[in-house]
């Protein structure tokens, strides 16, 4: 499990405060709330940090796992329940843009199948011998 895919991406709701509304829909956060619960950033961070994801990742990438994303996306939710600041908020959305978009950026190794084998009942080529 690494820290990029453990958790489903949610749907994000990529509007700022204050960019359609007034200045008093940014004081009450104007109905927008962080794409993920600030404990969901947390667990994140502390998966980063723990000393089996270092293993896995630096034997896999043969770096040190960069964790410094998931602090600062945790700092800024933590801000954004505190003080709802639109700083916090611009930082979280671009952010899980990022994330997304490096998350798409790869397409998938094969490509479906339609309908199986035409052969797909046949014994394997092993199980013929015997």
């Amino acid at each position: 499990m690494t820290s990029q895919s453990s958790l489903v991406p949610l749907p994000i709701n990529h509007e700022v405060a204050g960019g359609s509304g007034s200045s008093s829909d940014m004081a009450d956060g104007g109905g927008w709330r962080p794409p993920r619960p600030c404990e969901a950033y947390r667990a994140e961070w502390e998966l980063c940090c723990s000393a089996g994801h270092f293993l896995r990742h630096y034997y896999v990438h043969g770096e040190r796992p960069a964790c410094g994303q998931w602090r600062r996306d945790l700092a800024s939710c933590r801000e954004w329940e505190e003080r709802r600041s639109a700083e916090a908020q611009r930082s979280l959305c671009e952010s899980e843009r990022a994330r997304v978009r490096a998350a798409q950026k790869h397409g998938l190794v094969w490509t479906p199948r339609q309908s199986p084998p035409a052969d797909w009942h046949l014994p394997l080529p092993q199980d013929k011998d015997s």
